[in-house]
């Protein structure tokens, strides 16, 4: 299945986190916070201008970014999960 997200929204995969500490720690799964970074894996066309043309993303796809802890609405697509967010919610590319 292939989603468009509409207008300015991104659909983000999340990376997964390490699950242990510089200093050798072990972080238990019941311990561990969401990871707020991930892959853009498709983006809408952009926000509309008065005209109506489009004035496209800053983001791309395969783009690897960081975004607020409580950003976006999660969804759940063939057993995977994703964000949907709007462009304004991401913090900035990881380069």
């Amino acid at each position: 299945m292939r989603v468009r997200p509409l207008n300015d929204r991104v659909l983000v995969k999340r990376l997964d986190e390490e699950t242990k500490t510089v200093g050798g720690i072990i972080i238990p799964d019941n311990n561990k916070e969401k990871p707020a970074q991930g892959k853009i894996v498709s983006t809408g066309p952009g926000t509309r201008n008065e005209d109506g043309s489009f004035c496209k993303l800053d983001v791309k796809e395969g783009d690897l970014i960081l975004f607020g802890k409580y950003s976006g609405t999660e969804v759940k697509l063939e057993g995977d999960e994703y964000l949907i967010m709007k462009e304004e919610d991401i913090l900035g590319i990881i380069e």
